[in-house]
């Protein structure tokens, strides 16, 4: 049985620990919580054989074989090559996080020596073999290829971030069109699935991201498009919330210890 720990102890991270206590983790134990707020760590614990620890190298000492991050990009940078260093795999959903160039490195590096690896779930969107498919076709074949994101959101949403304004309550705009590594720079935590999206096609720096503010709009409408010779893949995902990113998870870990595998 395969062993795992929650770090960040939020909505999301419940989600994850109310699928473990269902019953739909069952090749999986829980092993530990982490939060900021030692009171988080200890609710999500509740109900499961899991200790909540006061700091995330407490969580790596105890060698769990996966870490899910649910939290945030500085914590996942705090303690991802730590954790791939000592054989740990990672299941993190600031994925905004290897928009570095830096960091992805040295955790793809430490992935690579000790065998641990990096498990990118699909969070709000999907589609990551079609979209893996097309641009190895075009790699191999040395097509040109264009990929990227146009996410429709509220301008609530955008609220305490540079792209709003109030004038966005009243009138649709086009906020944001850069590159992925652009918009995560801008935006570090809105924008995690379009770096998932480009890391899947054709890197942060070449996919493109645009963002529609769409007034009294409720959740996020992620349409990824990919395009070379003779193909092209568009995949459309509307969300009202943030839960789909937890259950992308659950339906992650449930794939790795299936006999059937969908990919």
């Amino acid at each position: 049985m395969k062993t795992f720990a929650i770090a960040g102890c939020g909505h999301l991270g419940k989600i994850v620990q109310t699928a473990y206590i269902k019953g739909l983790l069952k090749d999986y134990r829980l092993i530990a919580t982490y939060s900021l707020r030692t009171e988080d760590a200890e609710s999500l614990a509740k109900g499961t054989e899991a200790a909540a620890v006061s700091s995330i190298d407490e969580v790596i000492s105890l060698k769990p074989d996966f870490i899910i991050e649910t939290a945030a990009i500085a914590l996942l940078k705090e303690f991802a090559v730590k954790a791939l260093d000592k054989g740990i795999s990672i299941i993190p959903l600031s994925i905004g996080a290897f928009a570095d160039s830096i960091f992805k490195s040295e955790a793809l590096a430490a992935a690579e020596k000790s065998g641990a690896r990096i498990y990118i779930p699909s969070g709000a969107v999907g589609g990551f073999d079609v979209l893996r498919t097309i641009a190895l076709m075009a790699e191999v074949n040395k097509w040109d290829i264009k990929a990227g994101i146009h996410t429709h959101k509220g301008p609530n949403s955008l609220k305490n971030t540079p792209l709003y304004s109030d004038n966005l309550q009243n009138e649709e705009k086009s906020v944001f069109a850069g590159s992925t590594t652009e918009a995560i720079a801008l935006l570090p935590t809105k924008v995690n699935v379009a770096v998932a999206s480009a890391l899947a096609t054709i890197g942060p720096d070449n996919a493109r991201a645009e963002i529609t503010s769409v007034p009294e709009f409720i959740g996020d409408d992620h349409c990824i498009t990919v395009e070379t010779e003779g193909l092209k893949a568009v995949v459309d995902i509307y969300s009202a919330n943030s839960d789909i990113a937890a259950w992308s998870v659950v339906a992650l870990m449930r794939n790795l210890s299936s006999s059937m595998v969908f990919f």
